[in-house]
């Protein structure tokens, strides 16, 4: 329930408004991940950029953003599935910038599964980068988070609400990223916040999807246009500045497509 006060409006927070943090992002080396660390960067943070194989993209990405602002990324390889190696992922964080403040959980597969196809280890892979690697991993952070009065951003998915043809284990791994969100706020509160963004047609799948299908989803939408990774960034920097008291929430980024199906 909404309440007046005669308090004054706040203040838009300056472009500095994460000076002092530290943020691990998961999958940071390119695409979404990458948008996201130069979003959490421009607003002040040290990011530690987590990448499993794009080891030179993560190196040219920390290189940009040392450039700008010197000792203020790094980079850390990991696989994700390995869950007893999650704990040093985080660790490393602490060990280069003092502690954690900004979880992001971005990693992520995502091809098609059709029944009939699926096979082991297909749900081991989309289920375990998905959903369990950003279970353990908010467990490992979450006593740095703690003492921070950090953040968690999940990037979960719209299609976790609505499921996507042929990929059925996609979006029911997203479906528990958003359940993940929910429960890890109510039992990581009040130190921390736990929030998703759930985007929509904003980059198109690496090994290319048909023109005539892309032209589908976008007309779908209700802004009838594509969104782009910065999008995703800004609503990640929009947790991480804006909202401090929410918490639990899942923030469609998708143009509408999830309400013109």
């Amino acid at each position: 329930m909404a309440h007046e006060s005669s308090a004054s409006a706040p203040e838009t927070p300056a472009p500095g408004a994460l000076t002092g943090k530290t943020a691990l992002v998961t999958g940071a080396a390119r695409r979404v991940g990458a948008a996201i660390a130069r979003g959490l960067h421009g607003a002040g943070a040290s990011v530690l950029l987590h990448y499993r194989s794009s080891g030179d993209d993560a190196a040219r990405l920390a290189a940009e953003l040392n450039q700008t602002r010197p000792g203020s990324a790094a980079t850390a390889e990991c696989d994700l599935l390995r869950v007893a190696e999650l704990p040093a992922l985080v660790a490393e964080a602490a060990r280069a910038f003092g502690g954690l403040d900004i979880l992001v959980n971005n990693a992520s597969t995502f091809y098609p599964t059709p029944v009939g196809d699926i096979g082991e280890i297909d749900w081991e892979d989309l289920i375990g980068t998905n959903l369990k690697a950003p279970l353990f991993l908010a467990q490992a952070a979450a006593p740095l988070l703690h003492a921070r009065q950090g953040l968690i951003i999940n990037l979960a998915d719209i299609h976790g609400t609505r499921p996507l043809r042929r990929y059925p284990v996609y979006s029911l791994a997203k479906a528990g990223v958003i359940m993940l969100t929910k429960c890890l706020a109510r039992e990581l509160g009040p130190h921390v916040r736990v929030n998703a963004v759930a985007p929509g047609p904003v980059m198109w799948p690496e090994d290319g999807l048909d023109e005539a299908l892309q032209a589908r989803i976008i007309s779908g939408t209700a802004l009838k246009r594509a969104g782009s990774a910065a999008d995703v960034a800004r609503a990640c920097v929009f947790f991480a500045t804006e909202a401090p008291y929410v918490t639990g929430q899942v923030l469609a980024v998708d143009g509408g497509r999830s309400i013109g199906w």
